[in-house]
């Protein structure tokens, strides 16, 4: 059944077929083999997204399309180059820091590329840095957007783990991994700024500084909110997604100007299309975690890893390889809903805990948001810029390289991210 199961799944994946599907046919397929009635179908499906942690799915989606799309970007970035503009280089720091505040606010990455990006990457080329290795940082920079809480992704790994894995808990150890993410490539982006000697950019002048923060500050406190609500126990996550849609709505209508109904419209359009497909993935695979669990699928996985291996270091490097593969040919949701039961077992019966296995998978499935062939920041990045993709990935390659650095050291040196230890 497990042959069965996966060899569906892998052919409909190289006939085109979508992973929604794909994950579908293969439980399907097992099921008919076992002789269960498909009326479990329909049982599984709907098990599966009725589920109250899900409604800040569409919500955080929402609010950052609403923050993308509007002024909040190109005043936070205005505030940050105020400060940090000073520096050889600094716009490139101002890209990184940007990413994170942007990330802080809307919990996916591509958003994070498409606000930071479009703001930033004009003024990068005007003033002389190498268009492909901006757009390069920038898609980089937007891999900071998952796992910077709030996150997407952390909340799809906690439905998915179940087992007392909550929301909360993994909000709090985002911030750690998420700032190291940003201090790596800020490193990088200064050596190279130093070794291809990118301009210094203007004084900091005080009344500037001044100025453009207190016109940031409706930007800056959306997180405060958000986070600081669902830390003192205010609201939950998904109760916090809401307030994040009602607060970027209320900042772009009254406080920037500059959303229109039209506008609002085609956001929200965008914004279902784009929840309609995670909640397709979502329904699908609970046919397939069902199936998973009934033939104690993971359970037999792990029991053969194990037998390879009792080195905890060798199976997680072998883990490790997964996620990174996964993130390298599959979408972060479906890789997130497949894995996560699948390697569940296997990550128990070594003793790693499940917030910190969480932290990892997110930060690991990030990184293949800017390695090919999915590589969604890149493609974001590429229309932003015109520039071709595989122009991008080769600039990307010293980043990507300093973004598994860390992605390794969270594996394997947990205690230097005290946040991963956090319950």
């Amino acid at each position: 059944m497990t042959l069965l199961l996966f060899a569906v799944f892998a052919v409909t994946l190289l006939l085109g077929v979508p992973v929604a599907f794909s994950i579908m046919l293969s439980a399907i397929s097992v099921m008919l083999a076992g002789d269960v009635g498909l009326g479990m179908l329909t049982q599984r499906m709907f098990a599966a997204t009725n589920s109250f942690p899900l409604i800040a799915v569409p919500f955080f989606i929402l609010a950052g399309d609403l923050l993308a799309r509007g002024e909040i970007s190109k005043v936070l970035v205005a505030f940050a180059e105020s400060f940090l503009g000073v520096i050889k280089g600094g716009l490139s720091i101002v890209s990184v820091v940007a990413g994170m505040f942007f990330a802080a606010i809307s919990g996916s990455g591509a958003a994070t590329t498409a606000a930071v990006g479009s703001t930033l990457i004009p003024q990068l080329k005007e003033r002389g840095y190498e268009e492909d290795s901006a757009a390069a940082l920038i898609a980089a920079a937007g891999t900071i957007g998952v796992v910077i809480p709030p996150s997407v992704p952390m909340v799809l790994y906690a439905v998915a783990a179940g087992q007392g894995v909550t929301i909360n808990a993994l909000f709090r150890n985002g911030f750690i991994p998420g700032i190291c993410m940003g201090a790596i490539l800020i490193a990088i982006a200064l050596r190279q700024a130093y070794t291809r000697n990118y301009p210094k950019g203007e004084k900091i002048v005080i009344s500037k500084v001044l100025k453009t923060f207190i016109k940031a500050v409706p930007g800056l406190i959306m997180p405060l909110i958000i986070l600081g609500g669902i830390f003192s126990g205010v609201f939950t996550a998904s109760e916090a997604a809401a307030v994040a849609v009602v607060y970027a709505l209320l900042v772009s209508f009254f406080v920037y100007r500059d959303m229109t109904f039209s506008k609002l419209y085609t956001i929200m359009k965008g914004s279902a299309k784009t929840s309609a497909v995670i909640m397709i993935i979502i329904g699908c695979s609970g046919p397939f975690s069902w199936v998973l669990a009934s033939y104690g699928i993971p359970d037999a996985i792990a029991s053969a890893i194990l037998g390879i291996s009792t080195n905890k270091y060798i199976l997680m490097f072998m883990v490790a390889l997964v996620i990174i593969i996964a993130g390298v040919f599959m979408e972060t949701s479906s890789a997130i809903i497949i894995l996560t039961p699948v390697l569940l077992p296997l990550v128990q019966g070594i003793g790693v805990d499940l917030i910190h296995f969480g932290i990892l998978f997110v930060v690991g499935i990030a990184i293949g948001m800017i390695t090919p062939p999915v590589a969604i920041n890149l493609f974001v990045a590429s229309g932003i810029t015109g520039k071709p993709i595989e122009v991008i990935a080769k600039a990307v390659i010293p980043y990507l390289i300093g973004l598994i650095a860390v992605f390794l050291v969270i594996v394997y040196v947990p205690m230097f991210f005290p946040g991963v230890i956090i319950g």
